[in-house]
């Protein structure tokens, strides 16, 4: 086994989000608070995190590889930090290599003063964009879609700051949640579509944007509103604006924050997303029961929709495979002996609960089936004496292009392979999905609407929301040039 399956193992076969936004405008602790929310989105990317504030007279950046709390928990860092305003980012690579350049928010010395952006998402015509851009002149430093935005804002010839963002995102596609410091100002702006999510809150008079709710809660700050699709939010001194400059489409965000990457105690849409999980097992009960003992959920994403798979079905809920939470960066050059061990080092059986009894296995997504083949046979070894595998999702047939990690369509099972090539191919004694209608159902819709789906689902359906230019275009000349970065 080389030692990037290993990885692969190790981390889990799941889908991974680019990154979480935050932050503060008009309270002196904005920096230390900034981390605080930084925390609390650590979920979304664990691969980089970064803080820049302003004091009043000039911006203040760290960046760093890792953890937020490897580095932004000390009072010296907190301290080079000054001002009263702030924003962070948490990073998930989906475009650009993890390195320190890449690392956001990105900052420049713009005409009118510096400007700092962070960006979770991922443009769907950013190479596109580059590509233009280099042929005019610009000069690219990294190679994240994120300063193609920061490219496109400092060319613009309009004369206010917010003039100028908004010139930018009208010639980009894609998802967008965005957090913007200038000397004067904060600034949040979501895509039109509203795919990426965005959310506003306040703690005793000083705005906050955040990707999620639970960054508002570990810091005691009030939930006010989501940021609409297509809207810009502008903090200053004197209060807040909000702006609507792009023609209104038909909002769909995205599914997967209800699915798998928002955390089960967010806010989304304005639904509980625990209790939509637990909606998603119980419909997924509803609609493929099978006899059995006990109700197993995959952690940790799993649990709430096993929890709700079983309050359906009447079965017991029971903790038949316990996850270790503190493998990932234990292992620098693994050998290979270590490596062979693959997903034990992360999920062991619970032997007392699983051996002699039918258990049903509930998880919330399966990507290439790695990982599910591996915790099958574990459990068979572990005794069980069926093992039915229920997911709380539709298959996965397509690719993503806006912010999440997926593998080419070639390596996703559900395209590979039907139904029961799935279950062979996994090893278990069935396999069931949630329907995409049970999906719809379960979030409170009727049915999906075909005409305008009111979600981004195109990993189920292949029905993209925007146009995929990077993609479908002919980019032959446009490979970037890389420069190596030890960071």
């Amino acid at each position: 086994m080389d030692y990037q399956t290993w990885r692969e193992e190790l981390e889990g076969d799941t889908l991974r989000e680019e990154c979480g936004v935050f932050g503060v405008f008009g309270n002196p602790d904005a920096a230390a608070l900034t981390a605080l929310g930084l925390h609390a989105l650590q979920h979304r990317g664990q691969e980089a995190a970064g803080i820049v504030s302003y004091d009043g007279q000039r911006f203040n950046a760290e960046r760093r590889m890792g953890l937020v709390g490897d580095h932004f928990s000390s009072e010296k860092m907190i301290n080079r930090l000054a001002g009263s305003a702030a924003i962070g980012h948490n990073r998930y690579s989906t475009t650009g290599e993890t390195v320190l350049r890449n690392v956001q928010p990105l900052f420049a010395d713009l005409w009118g003063g510096g400007f700092a952006i962070g960006h979770n998402g991922n443009l769907t015509n950013a190479l596109t964009l580059r590509d233009r851009l280099v042929r005019e002149g610009a000069i690219f430093q990294s190679t994240s879609d994120t300063e193609t935005i920061l490219q496109l804002v400092a060319r613009s010839t309009k004369p206010r700051i917010i003039e100028r963002l908004v010139d930018a995102l009208s010639q980009v596609e894609g998802a967008y949640g965005l957090v913007c410091l200038t000397p004067k100002k904060m600034i949040g702006a979501r895509d039109p579509r509203g795919i990426r999510p965005l959310v506003m809150g306040d703690l005793n008079g000083s705005p906050v944007l955040a990707s999620e709710t639970c960054a508002l809660d570990i810091i005691g700050a009030h939930f006010v509103r989501e940021i609409e699709p297509g809207e810009i939010v502008v903090c200053t001194e004197d209060g807040i604006e909000s702006h609507k400059p792009f023609p209104p489409e038909p909002a769909r965000p995205c599914v997967f924050e209800h699915i798998y990457f928002a955390r089960p105690d967010s806010i989304v849409d304005g639904k509980s997303v625990y209790e939509v999980r637990k909606k998603f097992g119980a419909q997924l009960a509803a609609e493929s029961h099978e006899e059995a003992d006990v109700v197993i959920p995959v952690p940790d994403s799993g649990v709430p929709s096993a929890i709700g798979y079983a309050n359906e079905c009447g079965l017991p809920f029971e903790l038949g495979l316990i996850r270790n939470h503190y493998v990932g960066r234990t292992f620098i050059e693994p050998t290979q002996q270590i490596r062979q061990l693959g997903v034990k080092l992360k999920h062991n059986p619970n032997r007392s609960i699983v051996e002699g009894k039918r258990i049903v296995l509930v998880d919330d997504s399966v990507v290439r089936g790695t990982t599910s083949i591996k915790i099958v046979q574990m459990m068979r070894d572990a005794g069980a004496r069926e093992v039915h595998l229920r997911i709380a999702s539709p298959p996965i047939t397509h690719s993503d292009f806006y912010g999440i990690d997926t593998p080419d369509q070639s390596k996703l099972l559900a395209h590979r392979f039907d139904l029961e090539g799935m279950r062979s191919y996994i090893g278990v004694d069935s396999l069931a999905f949630l329907t995409v209608d049970g999906l719809y159902k379960a979030l409170g819709y009727d049915a999906r609407n075909d005409e305008e789906p009111q979600l981004t689902d195109h990993c189920f359906t292949g029905d993209y929301p925007t146009k995929l230019t990077d993609r479908d275009g002919d980019r032959s000349g446009g490979q970037l040039s890389l420069l190596a970065e030890i960071a």
